[in-house]
């Protein structure tokens, strides 16, 4: 598995998609954040960083999908993918290593957001006026989101040799977990259970996380969630095996 799992690593840091993908993710998060009038946390007068965390989750739908989608779609394309699978490793192990290689991308792109933290602590007034407590339940938010989405594009890397394809699969699906379910809850026909609908999506548990408020019930749903698409990528792999 670490040998599956350095080789997948390694392979995106090697290539500039990876340092263009990151470097394009905090780009537009930092604009947002400092210069656009509509989302300026400058021009919003408060110590506070929750429209940077409600701003990141759009912007994982296209970052993931770029980080996942050449995780089984660029091995088939090479010719790589026979050679992968009948290697001694399990289709399970492989599954992991390469789901534990994007999810350490994920946190190194949002390893350097930490900064905003730094900055709105020292605007804030008095200095260091800022919710530490929401801050870092927020960025657990963000790694479980991340963790749920990484599962998905590795799902959808393994229905496709294409990676464009893949992309698209992924941010699609990202799109409907965290946004679906709310939509759906607020048809009228389906009212009646609109709050055990949208329980069924990524934003409820995400925002209730991103209060600071580490429930276990939240917890234990973005870890089925990721485990559910791993068992489906592992389904399709091993069927195709």
């Amino acid at each position: 598995m670490y040998a599956v799992f350095k080789r997948e690593l390694f392979s995106f840091l090697s290539s500039m998609v990876a340092y263009i993908t990151i470097g394009v993710f905090l780009l537009v998060s930092g604009l947002l954040l400092w210069f656009f009038p509509d989302t300026s946390l400058l021009d919003y007068g408060y110590a506070d960083l929750a429209g940077f965390f409600s701003l990141v989750p759009y912007l994982f739908m296209f970052l993931i999908p770029a980080i996942t989608m050449r995780s089984f779609a660029e091995e088939r394309r090479e010719g790589t993918y026979e050679l992968l699978i009948t290697r001694p490793i399990t289709v399970w192990q492989i599954v992991i290593a390469k789901y534990l290689s994007s999810l350490v991308l994920v946190l190194f792109s949002l390893i350097p957001t930490i900064i905003y933290y730094y900055s709105m602590s020292k605007l804030g007034f008095p200095e260091g006026n800022i919710d530490a407590g929401a801050v870092i339940g927020s960025y657990i938010g963000l790694f479980l989101l991340g963790a749920a989405f990484t599962s998905i594009g590795l799902f959808a890397s393994a229905l496709t040799k294409n990676q464009v394809i893949a992309f698209v699969i992924c941010a699609a699906l990202c799109a409907f977990a965290f946004l679906g379910f709310d939509y759906s809850s607020q048809l009228i026909s389906l009212q009646n259970i609109s709050g055990l609908i949208s329980g069924l999506g990524i934003n409820q548990h995400y925002n209730s996380i991103s209060r600071g408020v580490l429930d276990t019930r939240d917890l234990i749903y973005f870890i089925t969630f990721s485990v559910l698409f791993l068992l489906f990528t592992k389904l399709v792999i091993g069927g195709k095996r």
